[in-house]
């Protein structure tokens, strides 16, 4: 045990990426333990990825960077100027409305932090918002993305942790709303203190304009749901018979968001009603871009489409390869009783399950700061599970508690990557933007122990909906 997390450790000093620090760390304690072949480092490492669930991750990477180049990102943000622009301090309110609608697209903190964080920062350093504030802002609202479903993280814990994947999916609306309210609060108090005045006069025609976009959207939903009731249609049958005159309404309502509202709507939508699983919600999301690209829109190009394609690639090769190394690094890990040494520290310490889940969040929020989150949770979520078992935790309330963890863990140094997004695209120095992100750990932090101590707040949708 010693020799395999004392060479991973060196690894990471040395400079070598985690993924490869996991990789190597594992084929040394393999050849110098000896009980085990070599070749059982391939085959973990291969087995680690075949997994059908595993899918949805490549196709919801893939689906964020379609959208990001359809000019979906540019429609929701005028939506969100819309709706809530003409409020004071409005250009935060608007960044943090965004992020909520951004979420239900792509599963990604970083994809919502490069997506719309280029569009938002932007904005808010030409309306003379402090730099600092619309970079906090932005990062914060980032980790919405793998909350709100669909949300990549939940598919990888999923998979480890045999949980239904739409249950967390639906445990992931709540405590998502829970964070956007506190974020917005913290919105108001920099207002309240900077005297900020609105960004957008308010005009009803245009606040009326965006409520008639989300009836419109939330009628269309239940419509569609409803025609399939009454006909026995398939869903999709109905889906069609609907987005036909959805499209005509959203071609006269002239740049409006609904054909990119409808995106969250048809996902979740389609999970909920069986129509597909969250792999193939995964796909759905990705011909829904290419829709709005090429048809509605006429915004993407065969050259930004391929572009997008090969991001998508090199992302996705990089995740995968994540997941791989974890995969035999936390099966090592298993194999040599850490797992076994954990659980009885524990039970050493505590019996209650509160001061447990205390626990457990300063070990995770630790090695968040440290390691890839999806590298964390293929490590992790096999070690704890005994834990959770014996104390009595929901895994699907744990699920989300982790990923909110691990989220938080993307905003600092040294392995932030929304911070390093964000520096990049902010050209603050990463001491600076490090700096400006740091009084945002408050609200999340707040979400994180309502979220850890109420569980109903994980668990009530999903308990509603799938009885």
């Amino acid at each position: 045990m010693l020799l395999l997390v004392g060479s991973f450790l060196a690894l990471l000093l040395l400079g070598l990426p985690v993924a490869l620090s996991m990789a190597l760390s594992s084929l040394f304690f393999i050849l110098f333990d000896g009980s085990n072949p070599p070749f059982v480092l391939l085959h973990r490492m291969v087995s680690g990825v075949d997994s059908f669930p595993l899918l949805a991750v490549p196709f919801f990477i893939y689906a964020g960077n379609l959208m990001n180049i359809a000019g979906v990102t540019n429609r929701i943000y005028a939506f969100a100027l819309a709706a809530v622009g003409w409020l004071k301090g409005g250009l935060g309110h608007v960044n943090v409305v965004g992020s909520v609608i951004f979420s239900g697209m792509s599963g990604s903190a970083i994809a919502e932090a490069a997506g719309l964080g280029s569009i938002q920062i932007k904005a808010m350093n030409e309306r003379g918002y402090p730099i600092e504030f619309a970079v906090g802002v932005t990062a914060a609202s980032a980790t919405l993305g793998p909350i709100i479903p669909p949300s990549i993280p939940f598919v990888i814990y999923g998979m480890m942790s045999n949980v239904s994947i739409g249950a967390l999916f639906l445990g992931g609306v709540m405590p998502g709303m829970v964070m956007t309210v506190l974020l917005m609060a913290t919105v108001f108090y920099y207002t309240w203190r900077n005297k900020w005045d609105a960004d957008a006069p308010f005009a009803m025609s245009t606040l009326g304009k965006a409520i008639v976009e989300l009836l419109i959207v939330a009628s269309s939903g239940v419509l569609m749901f409803k025609i399939q009731e009454w006909t026995e249609w398939p869903v999709l049958v109905a889906a069609f018979v609907v987005i036909g005159p959805l499209c005509i309404i959203d071609w006269w309502l002239k740049f409006s968001a609904v054909m990119a509202l409808m995106t969250p709507m048809l996902l979740i939508g389609g999970m909920l009603t069986g129509l597909f699983t969250p792999t193939e919600a995964a796909v759905a999301a990705c011909v829904w871009a290419l829709f709005l690209g090429f048809v509605r829109y006429r915004t993407m190009t065969l050259k930004s489409f391929a572009k997008a394609t090969f991001e998508t690639v090199e992302t996705t090769t990089s995740v995968l390869f994540i997941v791989a190394s974890a995969s035999i690094f936390g099966w090592l890990l298993t194999v040599t009783k850490v797992a076994d040494a954990l659980t009885n520290g524990i039970l050493s310490i505590t019996s209650e399950k509160w001061v447990f889940l205390i626990l457990v969040n300063i070990l995770i929020l630790i090695v968040g700061s440290f390691i890839d989150s999806l590298a964390a949770i293929t490590i992790l979520v096999p070690i704890l599970m005994p834990l959770l078992i014996k104390f009595g935790v929901d895994p699907v309330h744990f699920g989300v508690i982790m990923t909110l963890n691990l989220m938080i863990g993307l905003l600092h140094p040294p392995l932030g990557m929304v911070l390093y997004v964000l520096s990049r695209i902010s050209k603050l120095s990463v001491e600076r933007t490090t700096m400006a992100i740091l009084p945002w750990l408050l609200p999340l932090m707040a979400a994180l122990l309502l979220i850890t101590f109420i569980p109903d707040i994980t668990l009530w949708l999903p308990h509603m909906l799938m009885k």
